[in-house]
């Protein structure tokens, strides 16, 4: 018993300050705002604390890729307009770090009190879903080809809700491979949870990227779905643009369609529990 809690102190402590590192980091580096770096922290204790290094690991690989691509394309021009629709841009606050995380936190904690396989292959959907609407919000912002409505199909405006490209889409994809690589890689060796119960984590690579890939490009879309449908958007009084922000222009816009309570954040909340149900049913059928 002395062990094990000797265990669980190094364990918060390494993620308290692992964490708080990687958080200062980023705040300078003005990848998250104040309220974000405070939840990164929190965050990232809770998975290191709770769970092995692969909970951990993929929340680094979504958050390091995501934050890359989006540095590497800030300044284009493609990816400035569209932005300028979107209900949140640049550094990452408390809502967006909790909408993408949150989810994957509770499955942590759920595998620590009930170890089960599933709550991972849950885990890895939810982050693939996330890293695959975000790597196709960043690469599909510079698609040559007019975005599409994924409801009706006719072509809208960059930056639209619920607009898809074929480059957004093969973007998607990849960011929900590289999750499921991620995963494989971080558990090619056994991890000492899974060394106790005769695991072998190595033998569910492929199981654990073909989940990723489905769920997570099934999540992306639903994103879209509900981005078209549901999520409430305005229309600016001032310059006229639809934007999915309440005010814009320095005024209060005006809500043309979509639920009031529905914002951005939630959209992506939805869009990676269905994806995290969804992994979930492919590795109770894989394993």
């Amino acid at each position: 018993m002395v062990g094990l809690l000797d265990e669980w102190w190094l364990r918060l402590f390494a993620g308290l300050i692992g964490s708080g590192l990687i958080a200062a980091a980023a705040y300078r580096a003005r990848s998250l705002s104040a309220s974000g770096a405070w939840s990164a922290i929190i965050m990232g204790t809770g998975f290191v604390t709770l769970g092995e290094p692969v909970w951990f690991g993929l929340l680094i690989g979504f958050f390091v890729s995501s934050t890359l691509w989006s540095k590497w394309k800030r300044k284009h021009r493609a990816k400035a307009s569209a932005e300028a629709k979107y209900e949140k841009t640049g550094r990452r606050d408390a809502g967006q770090v909790w909408a993408n995380g949150g989810v994957g936190l509770l499955l942590c904690a759920a595998n620590a009190l009930w170890p089960d396989q599933g709550w991972l292959f849950a885990y890895i959907g939810v982050m693939a879903a996330v890293n695959a609407d975000t790597w196709a919000t960043e690469i599909g912002a510079l698609s040559k080809t007019a975005p599409r409505s994924v409801t009706s199909g006719k072509p809208v405006v960059a930056g639209t809700s619920g607009g898809v490209t074929p480059l957004g889409s093969a973007a998607a994809l990849a960011g929900a491979v590289f999750i499921g690589a991620v995963a494989a890689l971080l558990l090619a060796a056994p991890q000492p949870a899974e060394a106790a119960a005769g695991t072998p984590g190595g033998g569910l690579a492929a199981a654990y990227i073909a989940a990723a890939a489905a769920a997570g490009l099934a999540g992306a879309f639903a994103d879209s779905l509900l981005g078209a449908t549901g999520q409430a958007m305005y229309r600016c009084r001032v310059c006229g643009s639809e934007t999915e922000r309440a005010a814009h222009c320095g005024s209060a816009a005006e809500k043309v369609r979509g639920f009031a309570w529905l914002n951005n954040d939630r959209v992506n909340l939805l869009s990676s529990l269905f994806a995290g149900a969804l992994a979930w049913a492919i590795g109770q059928l894989l394993l």
